[in-house]
């Protein structure tokens, strides 16, 4: 189903709920790899993917169309993921390495996230970027995202996007050098 029927039939009270179970069927794999990506543990990822659809019910009537859906949903999880992210720093008094250093020991521990040693090794470099060039990262690399839909997810131009994912690549290939 297109958004625009689905954002037809959540206006009406009657088919709000159908509405609302087909917009999160279509979009909840895509939510929970890209949160997964940011924040690494299952759980954490779970659960902030419930918490972004809840905020996507609570908001859904307010959405103007100025944006398209996936952006709109996109931009509310990764504000999710930074938030948490931020949070945890905070919880914990860690500094950015100290919660990198924790992401890997989950990535290294977890029979979920599968994958050769290279693709490990890509995921260790990916936690030594900061939070927003790594979202950038993973939103251009693995979910092909144009720069354009992501500057409008994370309301940054379409230059600063380049070179941050440019930079990115740079110090990811310097860290699979290293090793």
């Amino acid at each position: 189903m297109e958004d625009k029927e689905i954002l037809e039939k959540f206006q009406h009270p009657a088919s709000r709920n159908l509405a609302f179970n087909q917009l999160v069927r279509k979009y909840q794999q895509k939510v929970y790899w890209h949160v997964r990506k940011m924040v690494i543990d299952h759980e954490d990822a779970d659960d902030l993917t419930q918490e972004v659809f809840v905020k996507v019910w609570t908001h859904l009537e307010n959405f103007r169309k100025d944006s398209q859906l996936y952006t709109w949903i996109y931009r509310i999880a990764t504000n999710e993921c930074l938030n948490f992210l931020s949070a945890k720093k905070k919880r914990f008094f860690l500094p950015i390495h100290d919660v990198a250093a924790e992401l890997a020991e989950k990535l290294d521990s977890t029979d979920t996230l599968s994958g050769d040693e290279i693709q490990l090794k890509l995921q260790k470099a990916l936690l030594r970027l900061p939070d927003k060039q790594r979202l950038v990262f993973n939103m251009k690399y693995f979910d092909e995202m144009k720069y354009e839909e992501i500057s409008e997810i994370l309301g940054t131009s379409v230059g600063a996007l380049k070179a941050s994912y440019h930079i990115a690549v740079k110090k990811i290939e310097e860290f699979l050098k290293k090793d």
